[in-house]
């Protein structure tokens, strides 16, 4: 079998920064796959490999492997939650409407970027009604939803007329500050979901160091999985297997954790392909990655959606371990590494 390399976390890392500090909410996602192209086309690819840009908007690598005849894709998604302008209020400030599963109270009091239809940047935060403890007794207690948040924006506006003045209009949308910071061997953001696995993916080209794979490979970097149809782009009609490659929930009672990389057999779509998931789990063992296995009550993947759009490939979930899914996560390295061990070792073992 092949050799196990390094995986080089301080590259896969620094991509990772610099990805989770390009906004991408669902539906504004052009900065960031632009990014991503520019920088999966300057590592060392496999000969006869092929980087476009999908009409929907992802990105698609197509890589040309020693054999053709069980190609395979890997997927993950840089879409993100965010939100997007509803209401100009009449006191100036807005009401927003969530993109992808928002957590309401796990971003009160964060910064936050409106972008408007001209491309200018307003800063502002999500704050409360009556955000002020000392004149609103019920403040500690209140539901926290999108009736009840507002955008507060750093601009002298008490009206709807001074807002629009600013170019603010409904359907801007409204980026949420990622505050991303790394120590010791820990880094937390907003967005690992899932942009930490995109960092995997690189990291496993980069360990592929132009070598073919043992299959020809799609790796699609998907922009529309928070809403559910991300994982249906650009795939061959004779793909024989899919790995979606998302963050594994950690929290109680499951067996996940922010160290390992985990296998997930069943989510609330129901099971992953068993032939797919036994494959993955023996690649594990015999490079001895120690992978978690886990189902998640409340989660579905790109895999789900390819499978529901009519998808005919056998399908499997892999993932690092990410922390307070859906609002401020945290990972570890350890968890980066060895899913890129394990997308290394499925890229360069022949099936079977």
């Amino acid at each position: 079998m092949p050799a196990l390399p390094l995986v080089p976390t301080n590259a896969a890392l620094d991509f990772l920064v610099a990805l989770l500090n390009i906004p991408s909410p669902t539906g504004y996602t052009h900065e960031a796959v632009q990014f991503c192209h520019d920088a999966f086309a300057a590592l060392p690819l496999p000969p006869n490999t092929t980087l476009t840009i999908t009409t929907k908007g992802a990105l698609l690598i197509e890589i040309l492997g020693v054999a053709d005849d069980a190609p395979v894709g890997l997927t993950a998604h840089l879409d993100t939650l965010g939100l997007m302008v509803k209401e100009v209020k009449s006191n100036g400030r807005l009401k927003c409407s969530a993109l992808g599963g928002i957590v309401w109270a796990g971003i009160e009091a964060e910064g936050v970027t409106v972008r408007t239809a001209t491309n200018q940047r307003v800063r502002g935060s999500v704050m409360p009604l009556n955000a002020s403890v000392h004149v609103n007794d019920k403040l500690r207690t209140q539901e926290r939803n999108e009736n009840t948040l507002e955008i507060r924006l750093d601009a002298r506006t008490e009206s709807a007329a001074e807002t629009r003045a600013l170019g603010i209009e409904v359907g801007d949308f409204v980026f949420i500050d990622p505050r991303v910071e790394r120590t010791n061997g820990f880094i937390r953001a907003r967005f690992l979901d899932d942009k930490l696995s995109v960092a995997c993916l690189y990291a496993a080209l980069l360990m592929l160091n132009g070598q073919a794979p043992a299959q020809s490979a799609q790796i699609l970097i998907s922009n529309y999985e928070e809403v559910g149809h991300g994982g249906n782009d650009g795939w061959r009609p004779d793909l024989f297997e899919l790995i979606a490659v998302d963050m594994a929930a950690v929290g109680d009672g499951q067996n996940s954790d922010e160290y390992h990389c985990t296998l997930c057999v069943k989510d609330s779509g129901g099971p992953y392909h068993f032939e797919t998931t036994e494959r993955l789990r023996t690649l594990g063992q015999r490079y001895s990655i120690p992978l978690k296995t886990d189902i998640y009550p409340y989660y579905s993947s790109d895999g789900s959606a390819y499978w529901r759009g009519g998808g005919r490939a056998r399908v499997g979930l892999v993932g690092p371990g990410v922390g307070g899914s859906h609002h401020y996560e945290r990972s570890h390295t350890d968890a980066l590494d060895d899913t890129a061990r394990l997308l290394w070792a499925y890229l360069t073992n022949p099936m079977g």
